[in-house]
Order: C-alpha cells, then structure tokens, then sequence
C-alpha cells in the first residue's frame, strides 16, 4: 500500500470516525428528550388541604403509635447520594379500572391505592382507599345540574373522556387525584392507570402468579381451591375482584395479588425482562411517569426487600354501611350503598402516612393496618 493510499485511509477513518461519534451523540441526546417526556399528560397543582386538629382515638392505640428502632445519626455534613437518581419520597396513585377493554375512555376506579415510595431504603407503602366514600367532587357541577358529589371512584369515571366533566388533560386520574386531595389531604406526584384486560395480559406475560387463599368464600365464587394456587391473570383477577368475603376482604386479596406480582417481577428469572416488560406495556398502561422514571423505579425495585413492601388499611371498625337516600344519580331506588365514616379520622390517618409514621408493618393477616409482602 503507497503512502498516498495509507493517508486517503486515514482521512476516511476519521470521518467515519466522526460521523460516527456524530451519530452517536445525535441519537443520545434524542433519547434523553424521549425518556424525560411523560407519558400521559401530568397531574395538575394542588392546593394543600387545611387539616383540622390531630385526632385522638377513644377504641386503641392513636393511629402511628408505635415502637421505632434507634435511628443512624448521620453526621450532618454528609448527604447521602440519590438512589437511582429518584427524589427521596414520591407518591404514585396506582388505579385498577374496570373497563375491559383496551380503551380508557370510560370506566370506574374499581382499585384505589396510593403509593409512598421512599427510596433510600428502599421502601415502599400502599394505602388503601375505599372505593364507595362519598366525596365532595369538584368541578361536575356545571355538567351534573349543580351536583358536586359522589362516590369516590366516579371521580375517576367523571374525568374520563366519554364523560369529560372536566377538562386537565390528566383526564380521570388527575380528576380522582385532585379529589383524593381535597377531601383527605393525600397528596400525589404521579399516577399509573391499568384498565383490567392489561392487568390480565401483565399477569400472563410474567408466567402467572402463585396467590394462597385462605378464604372458604373467595375460593367458592372463584372455583378456586383452598391454599395455594399457581393462577394466570384471568383468575388472578377473580381473586382481585370477588367480594363475597365483603369489600374488607377484597381489598386484602387485592394486596396478595400484588404482593404475588411483585414477587414475581423482582424474581431472578423474570428481572432481566422487566426493562422489555415495560416497553411492551407501555402503550396499554396510563402514566404520567417518564420512561427514565420507569427506568429508575425499575432499578430501585431491584434493591427492594419483600418485607419493605407494606399495604396500609384504615381500621375496618371504623365504616358502618349506609345508603345515600336518594340516590343523586337515579341509578338504585335503594339508594346508593357508601360507607358512614368520620372523615377526620381517615384525615388523620393520611397525614401520619404521609408524614412516614403509619402504620406498623407485620406479616400479611397478622394486623388491619399494616401488612407486608411474605
């Protein structure tokens, strides 16, 4: 090879070189703008609900009353590194919508959870919340003849685009969150919708779950057996949606299905998918989390213990059933079934959730209040 030849490939290697790099950093820089795009449209501001007076309960223990472990005083002039590159506390409100189908044009919030998702332990808390509370839902007044309640999962309906009572692009879930927001306080940064075909699918797409089922009702109006059971996400979702045990039991069934699910995602087998997973749901799901915060709640679920994962329930002695007569809506000339509740309790409740004092975890059926992942 002539010298001249040795130079004209040289030249050519530090352009391909360069065009390369060039390439490189073009499509770099474009996915860092696709991954820091929401999803969905995000929520919308909210204002800080007023609080009345802490509460003293007359039948036990005051609501986050427990025995704490001493605590690591750490030097104040180190600050620990963000884990996985997440905010020291987020709270995500997860819904299940009973739409079957694909669409989330309609549906109610059938599943109602509110995550806080604290990351430098990694540890997560989900509470639950009772999906026929009669709430004060703002902004359907004008579409509903000056009507401005309901129950608790209609927010989410009203929101919806077949409804469109109101009109933030955060559709049904900014309208539940804002309503969750006004009557207890909570607070939520993000949400994640699942209408119940996707959860399905999700179910089937780990290789199921393993659920036990310790109820002799739930396992005869699902045809299950007693114990444990290996389920696809068609049964899984019976499990999640039976309540011939009560609405109680329901929702801790929903709490063993999503221990399952989680037990499984973080399974050594399963894991590696999870990035694919994402990806393969990321059109049937609602969220207004951006792919690098899936991306980074995956990485921090990998550090996250079973027995940190905890599911919250206010006390079951504190709701008596009741019917709203008449029912504003026409829809039962019985009268709509909610819950009679003192909701300044259930206010207080969520402000020591929030502040990360409630409840106490303990194994799952050993408390009402707080369960965690077996």
């Amino acid at each position: 090879m002539t010298k001249k030849q040795k130079n004209t490939l040289l030249i050519l290697a530090f352009i391909a070189g360069f065009l390369i790099l060039l390439t490189g950093g073009y499509a770099y820089a474009t996915y860092n703008e696709y991954a820091q795009v929401p999803l969905a449209p995000q929520l919308p501001e909210f204002t800080p609900l007023a609080l009345p007076p802490t509460w003293t309960p007359t039948f036990g223990a005051q609501p986050g009353a427990v025995t704490l472990a001493p605590t690591l005083v750490i030097p104040p002039t180190y600050t620990p590194p963000p884990v996985c590159n997440l905010p020291d506390v987020m709270y995500l409100l997860a819904i299940g919508a009973d739409s079957r189908q694909d669409a989330y044009t309609y549906g109610l919030a059938d599943m109602i959870r509110v995550a806080r998702i604290e990351t430098k332990t990694p540890k997560i808390t989900v509470l639950e919340f009772q999906r026929d509370l009669w709430v004060e839902i703002p902004y359907i007044a004008d579409d509903l003849n000056g009507l401005s309640e309901g129950k608790l999962n209609q927010s989410y309906l009203f929101g919806q685009p077949g409804f469109h009572y109101w009109s933030d692009p955060s559709a049904g879930p900014g309208l539940l969150a804002l309503t969750l927001n006004q009557n207890f306080g909570i607070r939520s940064d993000h949400y994640l919708s699942v209408n119940m075909r996707t959860f399905e699918n999700i179910v089937n797409a780990v290789g199921g779950v393993d659920i036990y089922i310790a109820d002799a009702d739930t396992a005869e109006a699902t045809g299950l057996p007693l114990g444990n059971s290996h389920l696809d996400g068609a049964n899984a979702l019976k499990v999640a949606r039976n309540r011939e045990a009560g609405v109680f039991e329901r929702g801790k069934n929903q709490n063993r299905v999503l221990c399952a699910l989680q037990k499984k995602l973080l399974a050594p087998s399963v894991l590696p998918q999870v990035p694919s997973l994402i990806n393969a749901f990321r059109d049937n799901v609602v969220t207004d989390l951006t792919p690098e915060q899936i991306t980074q709640l995956a990485c921090m679920g990998a550090k996250l213990r079973p027995q940190n994962v905890t599911f919250a329930a206010f006390p079951d002695e504190l709701f008596t059933p009741s019917r709203k007569i008449p029912d504003p809506y026409g829809l039962n000339p019985n009268g709509a079934f909610i819950w009679d509740v003192d909701y300044n309790i259930l206010r207080d409740y969520v402000a020591q959730f929030q502040a990360g004092t409630w409840p106490p975890a303990a194994p799952i059926g050993k408390t009402e209040e707080g369960t965690t992942c077996e």
